[in-house]
């Protein structure tokens, strides 16, 4: 055998094996998962809280893709969702910086490869303009998995209507708002379909902050609220929150909520009254409104029927001095609520402050709510209260509205100060 055969002879037997167990990985191995970040852009400048977002594949097609996480300040964090991804980065504590977001998925086997983008953290200490206004919209609306129980995406709608107006109309800055919103996805057919695209993907045509509605970004943005809020001596705050509520429709007289609290659902749990009242407790701010439009949602007011108060064992102490605090339903009715235009009261509450309808609304009996008949009354302007007493007349004296006229909304207005009197004085919002 001359030294040429020779000289093949061993290249082949030394890159056979290799050559071969090339093949067999193709054939049966697993192929690495991918990854993607679709959202925010790589330097994005962001605040308050930012929804991190993307897809993941696994290549193989086996549905085995198990998980992806994403790496802030050091440990690998588990995403929500797997395919179409999320993860809801608060940097309300954070030094302001730039920092590196890592994200990979798992697919039982293999990890993908890691994908990072930079991004720039910035929370200036004081806004420009309007510094002393905040606003949270909070709602959960399609979180059941049976489609009869969503309530679509009337509640977002609605929230992005208000928030509009309060920024068009009454001062309050971009900066300082906030909707939270289900898991902070925008899903398919009005709520009822699969996710499309996170809250802060879509166009928008305020720069307000988004996020969902789950009970760590709930309470971490009403605290970054109280903090900023507890600052200034003249801050305004606004809080909305609409939902399903708790309780037992067949219990139709009480709805089961006798010695019950009011509570409302969350994305992912629910939150009793007096879990706010808590969470509120620290609240500086003499000027506050907040409305619960919910089912059984009157002991938010602290309050159950007929403007009667709630057992004084079960005070949700979420009114306060300088509160005006309002519940779309009795402790014991249920509400209701359009999947496009959102719930009901809240419809009403808002038209009669926009419109001027409500101008000159008075209590009446048992803050049932009626029209002034003096001029004296008629003042240009639109308090909460008004609003309220508004919305309350038309859902129980309109015919076309026969089949909700039951709600009974109840309020609990201790603004400027507690007590019969020291409430006289309406709220009026961005004044």
């Amino acid at each position: 055998m001359n030294k040429k055969i020779i000289a093949i002879f061993l290249i082949a037997l030394v890159t056979l094996p290799l050559f071969s167990g090339c093949l067999e990985d193709e054939k049966s191995g697993n192929q690495r998962p991918i990854v993607e970040i679709t959202y925010p852009q790589y330097g994005a400048t962001v605040s308050k809280i930012v929804i991190i977002s993307g897809t993941a594949f696994d290549p193989d097609g086996d549905n085995n893709l198990l998980k992806v996480e994403v790496m802030v300040n050091g440990e690998w964090i588990l995403t929500d969702g797997n395919e179409k991804w999320s993860y809801e980065w608060k940097t309300f504590e954070i030094e302001d910086g730039s920092y590196t977001i890592r994200v990979r998925s798992w697919d039982e086997s293999d990890y993908s490869d890691v994908e990072e983008i930079k991004l720039r953290v910035y929370n200036p200490e004081i806004v420009e303009s309007d510094t002393h206004k905040w606003a949270i919209f909070i709602a959960a609306s399609n979180f059941p998995k049976d489609n009869e129980s969503k309530l679509g995406n009337g509640a977002l709608n609605l929230a992005e209507e208000i928030a509009a107006y309060f920024i068009e109309h009454l001062s309050y800055s971009t900066y300082n708002t906030i909707i939270l919103f289900d898991d902070g996805w925008i899903r398919e057919d009005n709520g009822f379909g699969k996710p499309i695209q996170t809250l802060q993907q879509r166009k928008h045509h305020y720069d307000i902050t988004y996020a969902g509605a789950t009970r760590e970004t709930v309470e971490s943005s009403i605290n970054y609220i109280i903090n900023e809020s507890n600052k200034f001596g003249d801050s305004e705050v606004f809080i909305w929150i609409a939902s399903h509520g708790y309780g037992d429709q067949e219990k139709k007289l009480f709805g089961g909520k006798i010695l019950e609290r009011s509570d409302v659902f969350l994305w992912d749990t629910t939150i009793a009254d007096q879990e706010l009242g808590t969470l509120l407790s620290s609240l500086k701010s003499d000027k506050t409104c907040i409305i619960v439009d919910a089912c059984y949602a009157g002991g938010f007011a602290d309050k159950t029927i007929f403007n009667f108060p709630v057992f004084f064992l079960l005070k949700s102490n979420v009114p306060n001095s300088g509160r005006v605090v309002i519940s779309g339903t009795s402790k014991f009715r249920v509400g209701y609520a359009s999947t496009t235009k959102g719930p009901l009261f809240s419809q009403f509450w808002f038209y009669g402050i926009k419109s001027g309808e409500a101008d000159g609304f008075r209590p009446f009996i048992a803050n049932m709510g009626r029209p002034t008949r003096l001029k004296l009354f008629k003042d240009g302007h639109v308090s909460v209260e008004e609003a309220f007493y508004y919305a309350k007349y038309v859902i129980r004296t309109d015919k076309d509205l026969d089949d909700y006229s039951k709600m009974a909304p109840q309020i609990n207005d201790q603004y400027p100060r507690k007590g019969p009197i020291g409430s006289l004085k309406g709220m009026i919002l961005g004044e």
